[in-house]
């Protein structure tokens, strides 16, 4: 199969604007202007606005409003602005955080770097044309449990146990839905709704795949593209740096509830955990559903939910074993995932933030 048409974002263009004093500081000031539309040398939260949509486009979020879960992104991202409060902001504030997020979208892209597929249809049609597309598509069929399922049931499922990799973006994204598989399974008309056979599924998995190829062609679809394996190396390079792991755990520490006398829940072991992820080379809470046994279970094997409170010492030994367990979980049966995400556009060209200002 020929390259796909791709373009890797590993932070190191953000990291090195930051890291250039002389240029960030022109870079921030000419954004500074073009926010500050009343020119009083403060940007209130209405002006705000425009960088937090274009740190969310530039972190391959779909636009606010559309659902609940990046929105509660976008105010994360404004409370960092504003402290949660209503106040406006000087350039040295804003400065400050634009630096501190932009480092982070740099680190986390460092770890997990992003590569941007554009999808046109060309890798697809290979793989339908190919002498492998028989095989793997029968191979489909037998994995596929619907019992009495429609041919149009099958189809859709066997487009969504295909990848990238076959030239088949996400067809799981509304977009790709509404705009590519719905309009390539119409021409099957009635066809569609008959159970589906080896013999029928064969057929029409190839012409609806046709058909999907010829409309990417006219609207390609552009794919963030993200894999990582955390077989718990991170957490071995965190636990053999004390210097390391003391500070990590420190500012671990720092958002969690303690009662009047200074001791910890251990039921907060789950938020201490999560406050570590980045230093350890682990997903956020939430993010990995494996990651989340595997973390759950070390948290619950030292008395996560038994309802105790401990000294901070105690709590950090505490921690630092549940980060143990789960390094020799993780050693011996690392956790491989992939992720692709339909952006229609490349995350650096989507946001004017990123983008060099005029003098």
């Amino acid at each position: 199969m020929k390259a796909m048409k791709s373009e890797v974002m590993d932070g190191f263009d953000i990291k090195e604007l930051v890291e250039n004093d002389n240029v960030f500081s022109n870079f921030v000031h000419h954004k500074f202007q073009e926010l500050d539309s009343d020119c009083d040398g403060k940007l209130s939260v209405k002006d705000l606005q425009p960088a937090v949509q274009d740190i969310g486009a530039a972190l391959g979020l779909p636009a606010h409003g559309s659902s609940p879960e990046s929105d509660h992104i976008y105010s994360e991202v404004l409370n960092e602005f504003t402290h949660g409060k209503q106040e406006k902001i000087s350039k040295i504030q804003f400065k400050e955080v634009l630096s501190d997020i932009l480092l982070g979208m740099a680190a986390g892209l460092k770890r997990d770097p992003v590569v941007i597929l554009r999808i046109d249809g060309d890798d697809l049609l290979e793989f339908v044309n190919g002498p492998t597309f028989e095989p793997e598509i029968l191979s489909l069929f037998s994995e596929i449990d619907l019992p009495e399922g429609s041919l149009k049931d099958y189809i859709i499922k066997a487009f969504e146990k295909l990848s990238v990799d076959q030239g088949v973006p996400p067809p799981t994204d509304p977009w790709v839905m509404t705009n590519i598989l719905e309009p390539a399974l119409e021409p099957l008309g009635d066809s569609l709704d008959e159970t589906a056979s080896q013999v029928t599924f064969v057929a029409g998995f190839k012409r609806a795949s046709q058909n999907a190829a010829s409309l990417l062609k006219d609207q390609p679809a552009i794919v963030a593209h993200s894999q990582n394996t955390f077989d718990g190396s991170g957490i071995r390079r965190l636990l053999s740096n004390k210097f390391e792991l003391d500070k990590a755990l420190d500012a671990a520490l720092k958002s969690v509830s303690r009662d009047r006398h200074g001791k910890i829940p251990k039921e907060c072991l789950s938020v201490a955990v999560d406050n570590l992820g980045a230093s350890a080379g682990l997903p956020p809470l939430g993010a990995v559903e494996q990651m989340d046994n595997i973390a759950t279970e070390a948290i619950k094997m030292f008395g996560g939910g038994d309802g105790k409170t401990v000294k901070e010492d105690e709590f950090k030994k505490l921690l630092t074993e549940v980060l143990g367990s789960i390094m020799l979980q993780l050693e011996g049966n690392p956790v491989s995932i992939s992720i692709n995400s339909v952006v229609h556009e490349p995350l650096a060209s989507s946001s004017t933030l990123l983008q060099p200002s005029s003098p």
